[in-house]
């Protein structure tokens, strides 16, 4: 199985131990593509849903991965302690409204559907129990909106009821959706919507980032032999 490691940011890629040292192999479209183990691959591909969705197509289309695990550090809508892993069990984009032609909200044209759902994430989360890892599952918001306290934020929380929300996993999932390619999402707790210390804490996340770097590529390599 080939599975494809996809980051946001550089500072959640170089998480990896000795991430930092490799060079890529290729650069596709301005995304360097770095081989991390055997049939492992990964790559930083940018914030929001249109770089999300372009690095994960060139996964799919000129790697032929068979899984996407996504990965990084979102922001929380409850109380789980910064540096908590989760393992996203579907997706919505709160940002999609096309409710004046009477689609409901977070309704994505083409592929006609609200949620997204990751694979299999009930046994995600007990691959990563045996690996000596708790992890929380619960739904992830989706957006082009880096999201604070205030009333968007209210609204995605009653709307949607996510326990995450972030930038990139739904777009990610579309595609994998439309590629036939399994979708695993694991996110590692960096900030909390509704507190008043948010932008402290997700400037200096160093926590998050040490707690998914640890796991992500041993969480990768059994999934290699589970799926």
């Amino acid at each position: 199985m080939k599975i494809g490691l996809q980051f946001a940011m550089p500072a959640e890629l170089h998480a990896l131990p000795g991430a930092k040292e490799l060079e890529p192999f290729e650069t596709v479209s301005g995304v360097p593509f770095f081989e991390i183990a055997p049939n492992i691959l990964a790559c930083a591909g940018g914030v929001s849903k249109v770089n999300a969705a372009m690095a994960a197509e060139i996964f799919c289309l000129r790697y032929g991965v068979d899984l996407i695990l996504n990965a990084g550090v979102a922001g929380c809508v409850t109380d789980l302690p910064t540096g908590s892993l989760v393992v996203a069990s579907e997706f919505v984009q709160h940002d999609v409204d096309t409710t004046a032609v009477g689609d409901p909200i977070g309704l994505v044209s083409t592929v006609n559907q609200v949620v997204f759902p990751t694979w299999e994430p009930a046994r995600c989360a007990e691959v990563l129990k045996a690996l000596g890892v708790s992890a929380a599952t619960g739904r992830a918001a989706t957006g082009d909106w880096f999201a604070v306290k205030g009333d968007r934020a209210a609204w995605i929380r009653d709307t949607f009821s996510p326990l995450l929300v972030e930038m990139e996993g739904c777009a990610i999932a579309q595609v994998c959706l439309r590629n036939g390619v399994k979708f695993v999402s694991l996110k590692s707790v960096s900030d909390h919507l509704f507190s008043d210390r948010q932008a402290e804490e997700y400037f200096d996340f160093g926590q998050a980032l040490e707690n998914l770097g640890k796991i992500v590529l041993p969480f990768a390599a059994k999934l290699q032999e589970e799926c």
